[in-house]
């Protein structure tokens, strides 16, 4: 899951991220799914250059606010009834990217009550910037 840690363009970047976000959203493709929210587990990893997230006077404003991820995930639950894990996925990475001090970003999605015997299924993307 961390194998993103180790790419060579991003041993200059800090790692931000947002664990195990339990979110209740209307996700499936089966008809008893689309009857109600469903809890998913979401996880993000943002890689912000060190040169841009590297405060000199301890504010907020010189990196990038944990607030974004959360309002960002936020954002694309509110546009309704979601078929698949993977466009959840792509989605969301996509909308990370959008910002500019963000080079790469890691999407993880769970849905931790699908099978009995299994803590979850899900699915997981790793996205750099300009690839």
């Amino acid at each position: 899951m961390n194998s993103s840690l180790f790419h060579p363009s991003l041993s200059d970047c800090r790692r931000l991220f947002l664990r195990n976000y339990e979110v209740q959203i209307n996700i499936g493709v089966h008809d008893f799914e689309k009857q109600g929210e469903q809890r998913v587990l979401i996880n993000v990893d943002l890689f912000i250059p060190l040169k841009d997230s590297t405060p000199t006077g301890d504010s907020l404003e010189e990196v990038v606010d944990y607030d974004y991820m959360r309002s960002t995930i936020a954002r694309r639950m509110e546009q309704g009834h979601i078929h698949l894990q993977e466009t959840l996925c792509d989605d969301v990475v996509k909308a990370m990217l959008a910002h500019p001090k963000v080079r790469a970003v890691r999407v993880s999605t769970e849905k931790p009550d699908v099978y009995p015997d299994c803590e979850s299924v899900g699915v997981e993307v790793f996205q750099i910037k300009g690839n």
